[in-house]
């Protein structure tokens, strides 16, 4: 039997109810920020997606030639779509605030946790220089998360300019910068050993990469620790900007109302090339083996490289699969009704027409509704009803109907009431 692509999963109805969820919640989240939807090819021209990818991600692009021989790729996130999107259509009204949910696709190894393919929701705004908008982004993720149900997580955040600077301090040379990015980015994945073994070659001696590992290894309260790195920076111009950005951040983050759940993380680099300032990601506390549920952070310079005016951007991204993952592990579904509503049983074939009326009434005040179609007898549609966990089913007798009611029964209590038809949809409701 054929099974899907490795790294690929089926969502039989159960799960992708729960995934359906998610971004449901998600999306009136960012949508109550007033961020518009924006859809984009899911493959797009290679050399566009290569633009600041950085070699990592270049090894995990699925590109292929179509039958006129052009190089294309899946898309392995959105911002890049968006950003190409944002050069061209130069009359967005700015500040342009957008959200994409849609799947993305990586080729690298599959585990039990992580996929080829895989569901993102991204926020980002255009056009807003000032740390205001990295504070939004952060909001609208910190509030999306606590609508799907998650109470405890970290929002780390930390500066490419800060650590740039920290890798000079630590005697790295500067044009070796990005490439140090990426060692450190790898950090939580292979420690602190095997950091300092990616440095070989990027760090001029040993020490240089134990001193750099040593200076990235504060992290704590934001007071604390941006006080500490601007001293230990005062020689470093771009390393204070940094630090006076992560300052205003979280002075905004306060107006937000999220930041108690900031952490200072000088070692969070973000892998991407193309970040030029703050950067974010979100740790759910408890459920830390699965890695960053979103990250994002501030990238002033990639649309200009895509033929665009220089613009301000920052933005932020969700895993959505990982999320639904969480909160399957949590029992977040446990008491959620996420399919049918509502069981219409007819007693028999010459009730039929009268069930179907009823439950296009139903559908039609926003109760999904299902009706039986096979003929069944009652005791199979009871249990039809019970193993698709549909809490109420409407019995439709004729004894009843002449009445001008019909029978409710609850199927978690086992309960029955007699319902005019009049007052069945408030019932219902």
């Amino acid at each position: 039997m054929f099974q899907p692509p490795r790294g690929t999963r089926d969502y039989l109805p159960a799960d992708q109810q729960k995934k359906n969820w998610v971004i449901d919640q998600v999306r009136e989240v960012y949508e109550s920020y007033g961020f518009e939807p924006l859809g984009t090819p899911a493959f797009e021209n290679l050399d566009m997606l290569l633009i600041k990818s950085g070699d990592d991600i270049i090894n995990q692009i699925y590109n292929f030639k179509d039958k006129s021989d052009r190089e294309l790729a899946l898309r392995f996130e959105h911002t890049a779509s968006t950003v190409r999107v944002v050069a061209t259509h130069r009359n967005l009204v700015k500040p342009f605030k957008r959200y994409t949910i849609g799947p993305v696709w990586r080729y690298e190894r599959p585990t039990e946790k992580r996929f080829r393919e895989f569901w993102q929701a991204d926020v980002d705004i255009f056009g807003v220089k000032g740390c205001i908008a990295d504070a939004e982004v952060l909001s609208a993720a910190v509030d999306a998360l606590s609508r799907i149900g998650f109470e405890s997580f970290t929002i780390n955040l930390n500066d490419r300019r800060i650590l740039k600077s920290i890798i000079q301090l630590a005697g790295i040379p500067e044009e070796k910068s990005l490439d140090a990015f990426r060692a450190v980015d790898k950090l939580g994945k292979i420690g602190r050993d095997g950091v300092i073994k990616e440095l070989k070659g990027i760090a001029p001696y040993d020490e240089a990469s134990m001193k750099l590992l040593d200076l990235i290894g504060i992290n704590g309260d934001p007071d604390e620790v941006l006080g500490q790195a601007k001293v230990m920076l005062q020689d470093y111009e771009d390393g204070v900007k940094g630090c006076d950005a992560l300052e205003e951040l979280y002075k905004y983050a306060k107006a937000f109302g999220f930041a108690q759940y900031i952490k200072i993380d000088l070692s969070l680099a973000r892998g991407l090339d193309y970040y030029t300032g703050p950067v974010f990601e979100v740790i759910a506390k408890g459920y830390e083996d699965y890695g960053s549920i979103a990250g994002g952070g501030r990238y002033d310079e990639i649309i200009e490289l895509y033929g665009g005016p220089q613009t301000y951007a920052t933005g932020v991204s969700f895993g959505v699969d990982r999320l639904a993952s969480i909160l399957e592990e949590k029992g977040a579904f446990a008491d959620m009704t996420l399919g049918a509503e509502v069981y219409i049983a007819p007693v028999n074939k010459k009730v039929i027409n009268e069930a179907i009326e009823i439950a296009q009434k139903l559908r039609v005040n926003g109760i999904s509704t299902i009706v039986d179609m096979m003929g069944r007898k009652l005791g199979k549609q009871f249990e039809y009803a019970d193993k698709k966990s549909i809490p109420k089913v409407v019995l439709v007798g004729e004894r009843e109907l002449a009445e001008g009611a019909v029978m409710v029964r609850d199927m978690i209590t086992g309960e029955q009431e007699k319902v005019k038809l009049g007052e069945l949809v408030s019932f219902l409701q």
